[in-house]
């Protein structure tokens, strides 16, 4: 069983999109847990949630790895990053039998990747994203590592990969305006 997770419901045939990748590609995993980063887009919901008006594609933000053991691993890159993100999200998680993964590298663990439209077998309602989220970090499905918890040398990282991100960012304002709003002067230090 492949998973794809969407705010969209009644979707029947999942249709490729452009992402990140800048390619029309429908994403899945072979793990149900793993999908549900995606019910919601951290830089999206900030801005909306802001009233900061955007018309183009939204930033990704992903926030998230994977432990040498393929578990996934949330990591909150700010305080209450979890609980601000998927608090209160509800969204579709769509189910597909067969899919013709066309080799796509993503470099994400159970992984698969269609070029093509691919049917939906099933669909399972989720009410609030960060409830199961929770749930599956206690059922020891994901891992999440808190603020609180982030290492010096994470933090670090942190701090450069988001400078580096805000100065590649010229043409999001929107992620722009989320890096500003969540990391302050760090982005343009």
């Amino acid at each position: 069983m492949y998973f794809h997770a969407s705010s969209v419901k009644g979707i029947t045939v999942l249709q490729p999109r452009i992402s990140n990748h800048n390619t029309p590609l429908v994403y899945f995993s072979k793990k149900r847990e793993n999908v549900l980063v995606y019910l919601s887009n951290a830089v999206e919901k900030f801005c909306k949630e802001s009233g900061f008006e955007y018309t183009g594609v939204w930033q990704k933000w992903a926030s998230y790895g994977f432990d040498k053991d393929k578990i996934q691993r949330i990591e909150e890159y700010y305080p209450n990053a979890l609980e601000e993100t998927y608090k209160g999200v509800s969204g579709f998680i769509y189910s597909a039998e067969n899919v013709e993964d066309c080799g796509f590298e993503t470099g994400i663990p159970l992984a698969a990747v269609s070029q093509k439209p691919v049917p939906v077998c099933a669909c399972e309602y989720i009410k609030d994203a960060y409830e199961e989220i929770l749930s599956a970090e206690k059922q020891g499905l994901l891992r999440i590592v808190r603020y609180e918890e982030i290492s010096d040398k994470m933090k670090e990282w942190l701090d450069k990969t988001v400078k580096e991100e805000y100065k590649n960012a010229y043409d999001h304002p929107e992620y722009r305006f989320f890096l500003e709003s969540k990391f302050g002067e760090k982005v343009k230090g």
